[in-house]
């Protein structure tokens, strides 16, 4: 199913006019998502085209992101696509608390696509090699994308804002919930 990401309130965005994701649970509890950023391409940063790394910081430019977490749980999961290739996987024991990197991945592929009026990023992450998300729990999941135009201008898209300044970790931002998929 596709969604359409919103701006925060306190952000603009000139080049970008929409951002929409579509985020599908599959069977084995692998997480499928393709984010599509429509708009003047040609005015966004978007960093080169690189090997794919692990690399930190990635929110510090254009960068799609990805939170999950079992409802009412504490703690999550947060992965960072860059359009050059980059990615960063995080554990967090609670709300930007006891962050460690997620070992369990050692490579995440993602599929860009860069043209004139869109910019788009697929990935699919195999959440079911990891303990916490190998059963077949309901997800909660926060989808958020980091646009960083030219002039260096930021805007912050998200399914869902809480009030007051953007913050994907907030526990309002997991607006989306998808429920297990039976392997048939």
């Amino acid at each position: 199913m596709r969604h359409s990401l919103r701006p925060h309130p306190d952000s603009r965005c000139d080049a970008v006019r929409a951002v929409q994701v579509e985020a599908v649970r599959r069977p084995g509890n692998v997480l499928r998502l393709d984010y599509v950023a429509s708009g003047r391409i040609a005015d966004l940063l978007v960093p080169a085209a690189a090997e794919p790394v692990r690399a930190d910081k990635l929110w510090e430019h254009t960068v799609f992101e990805v939170f999950v977490r079992r409802p009412g749980e504490p703690g999550y999961v947060e992965f960072n696509f860059a359009p050059s290739g980059a990615w960063a996987a995080y554990r967090f024991a609670s709300q930007r608390r006891g962050m460690s990197n997620l070992e369990e991945f050692d490579e995440i592929p993602m599929m860009l696509d860069l043209g004139m009026s869109s910019l788009s990023l697929g990935v699919t992450l195999k959440l079911g090699m990891l303990s916490d998300f190998a059963d077949g729990a309901p997800w909660s999941v926060g989808i958020s994308t980091i646009i960083e135009e030219s002039s260096g201008r930021k805007s912050y898209w998200a399914l869902a804002h809480p009030q007051g300044k953007a913050d994907f970790h907030h526990p309002e931002s997991f607006a989306l919930d998808l429920p297990p998929v039976n392997a048939t």
